[in-house]
């Protein structure tokens, strides 16, 4: 490793003596993308899914992280790389899954459209998250007994549908970064989430942390805000984080390697008290800005 970084050092400064205007330099983790078989009565597919596995043997404890939707085809999505997130939990020696969910990228099947449903959409969606779970827990690298699932946007929003759905015992947090789901032709989703919210609260009795900015371009504070108050009603082992803005948009903080420094202090903190790990423990693989 620390002749990796000894090498992408002597990289950077050839690229900075050129003058060649780089913001960043990404020393990416190995990664292999396997495909996992879903059985369903709509027929059987495979799910293309990235895993991001630190050094060593194991076993590691698991990370699920869930991927939003764009506009357009969900076949024509790339796969999900979330690396800022993913490099979090690699350094604490956690085993990231990264599942591309039914309909999305090269994983089978088709993108089910629910409407003005929001718990629906949520609902058909977090069973995916099951099946990379499972089929983690087939792997000797993988712990049985601790599992945390991860989501942005509308991978968020699934996520809090799987944390009431009776999720697999090892599932101790749940980690919403700016979820939920919205359409253009559905003017409706936002209050059906804010109702749903309090539905998916009810059901849920694991440790959750929500993260919401100011500026979000698509659920502002005024929808967070009442989403959070129903899903706590019946989920108070949730706390809610409020940052503030966030560069030009705040629902943009999960992929952006500059919103770390906001998201990881309280990140830490709630793997802390879930009893997680927590501390770093492997050599970081690091985002490195150039020199001016």
């Amino acid at each position: 490793m620390r002749r990796a970084l000894g090498i992408a050092f002597f990289i950077l400064s050839i690229f900075t003596f050129l003058g060649i205007n780089l913001a960043y330099a990404q020393l990416d983790p190995p990664e292999e993308i396997v495909y996992i078989d879903k059985t369903s009565f709509l027929g059987d597919v495979q799910l293309e899914t990235t895993i991001y596995k630190p050094p060593g043997v194991g076993p590691f404890p698991l990370v699920v992280i869930n991927h939003g939707k764009q506009l357009g085809n969900p076949h024509s999505q790339k796969r999900f790389e979330p690396l800022s997130v993913a490099l979090y939990f690699v350094e604490r020696g956690y085993v990231v899954f990264v599942p591309m969910r039914h309909g999305f990228s090269k994983s089978g099947g088709e993108y089910q459209f629910h409407g003005n449903s929001a718990e629906l959409a949520g609902r058909d969606q977090a069973r995916d998250i099951d099946v990379a779970i499972q089929y983690a827990h087939t792997l000797p690298y993988v712990k049985k007994d601790i599992t945390l699932v991860v989501g942005y946007s509308e991978g968020g929003w699934i996520s809090l549908a799987y944390g009431a759905s009776k999720p697999d015992p090892s599932v101790i947090g749940i980690i919403n970064f700016s979820g939920g789901v919205r359409d253009p032709c559905c003017i409706g989703l936002l209050e059906e989430m804010i109702d749903a919210s309090k539905k998916f609260g009810a059901q849920t009795t694991v440790a959750s942390i929500w993260f919401y900015g100011d500026n979000d371009s698509l659920f502002n504070r005024y929808v967070s805000d009442r989403m959070f108050a129903n899903y706590a009603r019946g989920n108070p082992n949730s706390r809610f984080i409020p940052y503030g803005n966030f560069s030009t948009d705040a629902h943009l903080l999960f992929m952006d390697p500059n919103g770390r420094v906001v998201w990881e202090p309280f990140l830490t903190q709630f793997l802390h008290d879930v009893q997680a790990p927590y501390k770093a423990i492997n050599p970081p693989y690091k985002l490195i800005p150039l020199q001016k």
